[in-house]
């Protein structure tokens, strides 16, 4: 039966009585889950901003405040993540996301002004509230879309949130650039940016279904006491562990690798020309964009986790050791980035599986939880992987083969951490 929550606009009182997982799909709850994929759009568009503007920020700010950004931004993130959770569960997506949308948008507003210190505390203050637009769509996706489509919506999610980088990235370019034919000011682009970040929350307020949260033991008293027991249930199930690591491993080839120093590999080390790398490394999240939304709709079709989970990283890793191994031309052009873009796509499945290992009433905590950890990955991988490189500016092939391999090992690890990784598909729980 269809959730007990009334929908927008009604006048009930909120309740904390969790609502019946609908299911079917029905329009005003994917409307719900579709303003939360625009939210996650929207914060990966204006995360990606501050890269294609460096120029003009550099030459108002200075290099060194670039830097200092981007290391607060991704450490109030990661922390974020496991308030988030806990808000979602004890509040319910109506209280609080149209508030964190709000709190993106003031960021970009206050970015707006054009001063170092504007620039990054906006920044930061973007972060505090960005963080809810992954965890918001995942927790609107588990409890008011059908079960048996939680993998599929969680992919679309993650497709629109590449979509987003990309919107970041060109339009962006478009509109700053001193020979187009709009070229404006980099300050209105994030007043642009903080207006429609309002607009949203706006649409998100009065769209989403106003109940208060999925567990009625969370509306207790405040204490210190009931805000912790839902991280004791879930950071006590070896299978958060295994989902939180598994997702963080299996991110880790392309955000670094690929992403980070993959076309400096190209173009250091295989001698290509940074057209090419540039070019090449760009079919990553191209692969992202397929494989997130394909993967996630094969294991919800199959209603089994681990065999999607498995294959994807097998061919992950076959493409990471072709990627670093082969010369390039061995290959199709580009079919590796690409192909290694869409397994990569399996990453997305232990979202799916942390959900499913752990009580319902914990879902918003359990999404956090598996944001936190695989940001927590991705910041031991990321220094572990420059130390290898050194301090050289001019790496050879073997020197970033040699600084590659934890991401390899990477891979291998989360394999074997799949196999005592439960399966929590459909097919399962319904037999």
């Amino acid at each position: 039966m269809p959730p007990t929550a009334p929908p927008a606009g009604a006048s009930a009182k909120p309740t904390a009585v969790p609502a019946a997982q609908p299911q079917k799909l029905q329009p005003i709850y994917v409307l719900a889950w579709f303003l939360c994929a625009l939210f996650y759009f929207y914060q990966y568009a204006i995360r990606s901003a501050p890269g294609i503007m460096q120029h003009e920020l550099a030459t108002a700010w200075g290099n060194s405040h670039l830097g200092l950004m981007i290391a607060s931004y991704y450490i109030v993130y990661a922390l974020m993540a496991l308030v988030v959770g806990v808000l979602l569960d004890r509040y319910g997506a109506h209280a609080i996301l149209p508030g964190f949308i709000g709190i993106t948008a003031v960021g970009c507003l206050i970015f707006a002004q054009g001063s170092a210190v504007a620039g990054i505390g906006g920044y930061v203050i973007q972060a505090i509230g960005a963080i809810c637009a992954f965890v918001g769509s995942s927790y609107v996706a588990a409890r008011y879309l059908p079960a048996r489509t939680l993998a599929l919506f969680v992919g679309l999610t993650q497709c629109l949130g590449m979509a987003g980088a990309a919107f970041g990235s060109k339009p962006t370019r478009m509109l700053i650039d001193p020979n187009g034919s709009v070229h404006a000011a980099w300050q209105h682009v994030w007043l642009g940016f903080g207006v429609i970040g309002l607009a949203l929350a706006a649409a998100v307020w009065v769209i989403m279904p106003r109940d208060a949260g999925d567990s009625a033991h969370h509306h207790g008293d405040l204490t210190m006491s009931n805000l912790l027991k839902p991280f004791k249930i879930i950071f006590s199930n070896p299978q958060s562990w295994y989902a939180g690591l598994i997702g963080g491993l299996l991110f880790v080839p392309t955000t670094i690798g690929a992403l980070g120093w993959g076309a400096s590999m190209l173009s250091g080390g295989e001698h290509t020309t940074m057209a090419f790398a540039a070019s090449d490394v760009s079919m990553v999240p191209i692969g992202w964009v397929i494989g997130c939304p394909l993967l996630g709709w094969i294991s919800d079709k199959i209603g089994r986790r681990k065999p999607v989970l498995i294959g994807g990283a097998l061919v992950l890793l076959a493409c990471s050791i072709c990627a670093v191994y082969l010369p390039v031309g061995v290959m199709p052009k580009y079919s590796v980035a690409l192909i290694m873009g869409i397994a990569s796509g399996a990453a997305m499945i232990p979202f799916s599986s942390m959900k499913e290992a752990n009580p319902p009433e914990v879902k918003g905590t359990a999404a956090g939880v598996m944001n936190f950890l695989v940001f927590g990955t991705t910041g031991v991988m990321s220094p572990l992987v420059s130390a290898l490189m050194g301090k050289s500016t001019d790496l050879t092939l073997q020197e970033y083969q040699h600084a590659f391999m934890p991401l390899l090992v990477g891979i291998v690890i989360a394999l074997i951490l799949s196999l005592p990784l439960k399966e929590t598909g459909w097919a399962v729980r319904k037999s």
